[in-house]
């Protein structure tokens, strides 16, 4: 144990920015915290997030945007239905400004505050150096409010004695120790990786008809620890779902032909219909909602050299990524396309014509033919009967050269799995709290109905990590009397 205390006021199980939150608001209190990561570099998925929400922050106001938290907490409400926790919500949406405030005094650095979609508020905090960087400062925050770090642990179970939660016990250089703690914080980041959840809760089979992305070892050690210390389930099977492709070893995250494939075109199922109106791709939410209707795990974007011409010409409509807006040209595109097909690629395709490119993605070819007639008779007419589509995406495919790509549904988390109050208290099967243990970020629900709330607080998820980190580490100290 190289001389360290296997004795703390608080345990934080999980180094996201959820746990770093937590841990080090409750240092920041004066309380000893203890913080247990499972893999050996710390971070997990935060690592990999561009951008927080926030309402009413510094950067807001120095920009004069007005989008207020009453406004947020009103359309969050309504968009889930009020099927979330409204207490959490406005709690949330409350804390959200001052965290902003709060990461920028422990050096995290944002470089810009916008509307990253159509007709949303500026909401979107863009943290310089992306996920990475906010957690490298609060890795140094942590560390010079004393918070004991150990990386490569991982906790097995919680330890409780009467009613309250006790400690945790952990697994450090393959021995077990016992870690005494009047509170323990879960922040382990979901069940994004574990098979049998994600079959048993969401109906999808892993890998096969669904895509993690960006998630690893995520098995749901926090969720099971929490329901067996009594913990209530609540949110099984909500994910964060999107649409994106192509995937694979031969495509990198980014690669052009997804620049093409993300623009509001003709989208088909596997019957060779179309089956939404496409200008939702700009929404993360309802095109992964569209998209996980098929069980296959996937549809297909068709495309033409004319519709390659034009988002090279002027740009994309829908940009990728902060760092990719609207305007950006994807000048590999042709090249990238190519290379898949020469290497007869099974989710990137090409033909002459569209019945040959049916035949070639396996679909009717009358069938498609059909759909390509019927839709380019829409953009001539500039109304789209069947979905309403904004004319100005009605672009016509005219060829000479058709393409098709596999959009496979993915996620890039779970959005539940511990039943918690306001205060992110753990709520067992009868209502109660479990004194002592607190559960956050991905693996704590309440936050969301039955989607991911992309239109009214986009960067929701990596926000809701900080911001329920937070909140937990105020109420740790109020429990511990601090």
């Amino acid at each position: 144990m190289n001389g360290k205390s296997n004795d703390a006021d608080v345990v934080v199980v999980g180094s996201g920015v959820s746990g770093m939150a937590a841990a080090i608001t409750a240092a920041e209190g004066g309380a000893k915290v203890i913080m247990f990561e499972k893999q050996k570099s710390l971070g997990g998925t935060s690592n990999f997030f561009q951008g927080m929400f926030a309402v009413e922050s510094e950067m807001q106001r120095a920009r004069y945007i007005s989008y207020s938290k009453d406004e947020t907490f009103t359309n969050l409400m309504e968009y889930n239905h009020w099927r979330a926790n409204a207490r959490l919500v406005r709690d949330f949406v409350n804390e959200s400004g001052p965290t902003i405030s709060w990461l920028m005094k422990n050096g995290v650095e944002f470089s810009d505050v916008l509307s990253n979609m159509p007709k949303t508020p500026s909401t979107y905090h863009v943290v310089k150096g992306e996920g990475a960087a906010l957690i490298k400062h609060l890795t140094s925050a942590a560390k010079e409010k004393g918070i004991d770090i150990r990386s490569g642990c991982r906790v097995l179970n919680l330890l409780k004695s009467g009613g309250k939660i006790t400690g945790v016990i952990a697994e450090e250089n393959d021995d077990e120790i016992e870690v005494t703690a009047k509170a323990v914080v879960i922040a382990t980041g979901g069940y994004a990786n574990n098979k049998e959840w994600i079959k048993k809760y969401a109906g999808f089979d892993l890998d096969k008809n669904i895509m993690p992305v960006g998630n690893v070892d995520k098995t749901g050690d926090g969720i099971r620890m929490a329901w067996e210390a009594g913990a209530a389930e609540e949110g099984m099977g909500l994910l964060e779902l999107f649409r994106a492709g192509p995937l694979g070893p031969d495509f990198p995250m980014k690669n052009h032909i997804e620049f093409a494939t993300s623009q509001p075109d003709l989208y088909i199922n596997q019957d060779g219909e179309r089956f939404c109106d496409e200008s939702i791709t700009f929404y993360d939410t309802e095109c992964g909602n569209a998209n996980s209707r098929f069980k296959e795990g996937y549809t297909y974007s068709i495309f033409d050299d004319s519709i390659i011409r034009r988002i090279l010409d002027v740009g994309v409509e829908r940009g990728i990524g902060i760092d990719n807006p609207p305007g950006t040209k994807p000048v590999n595109v042709m090249t990238e396309l190519n290379t898949a097909l020469e290497r007869g690629s099974d989710q990137v395709f090409a033909a002459d014509s569209i019945e040959e490119l049916a035949e070639k993605i396996g679909i009717e070819p009358s069938v498609l033919k059909v759909t390509v007639d019927e839709y380019n008779g829409f953009c001539e007419k500039g109304y789209d009967e069947h979905f309403i589509k904004d004319s100005k995406y009605l672009w016509p495919l005219k060829g000479p050269k058709y393409y098709a790509a596999k959009i496979r549904t993915v996620f890039l988390g779970t959005l539940g799995g511990i039943k918690i109050n306001h205060k992110t208290e753990v709520i067992d099967k009868k209502g109660n709290v479990i004194q002592g243990l607190y559960a956050v970020g991905y693996d704590a629900a309440g936050m969301y109905g039955d989607s991911y709330c992309i239109k009214a607080s986009s960067g929701a998820s990596s926000s809701f990590a900080a911001n329920s980190g937070r909140i937990a580490g105020k109420n740790v100290l109020k429990y511990l009397g601090k």
